[in-house]
């Protein structure tokens, strides 16, 4: 088998191929206006279609995004809270077993103010 029919010899030969044809691709200037035209107007669509959503009050993805971001954060402090209110509701239950063993009444206007 020759080098040129082997895998890896094609494989060279069309890398090398696509390489040329992306280079001459590049330097051509009708090939560079076309694909600066094509990006400047996609620019453009995105633009267009932003102003639009705006308009009708239509939120974009980015915002849907930063809006559940922002739902969990208050989910996650939301059950802090819980969790702390929880405690909280353990404590005084403690207290209250506390308060009747030993037949003291305590004062739980005192430990509300600490």
């Amino acid at each position: 088998m020759s080098d040129e029919l082997e895998p890896s010899g094609l494989r060279n030969r069309g890398e090398e191929a696509i390489g040329d044809l992306a280079q001459a691709l590049l330097e051509n200037p009708v090939f560079h206006q076309a694909v600066t035209t094509a990006l400047g107007a996609g620019e453009r669509a995105v633009q267009a279609q932003r102003t639009a959503m705006g308009a009708l009050n239509i939120a974009s993805s980015a915002e849907l995004e930063r809006l559940g971001r922002r739902l969990r954060s208050l989910s996650d402090r939301l059950e802090a809270i819980e969790d702390r209110l929880d405690e909280v509701a353990d404590e005084v239950a403690a207290l209250r077993a506390q308060a009747r063993a030993t037949g003291d009444r305590p004062d739980l206007s005192a430990q509300a103010r600490s």
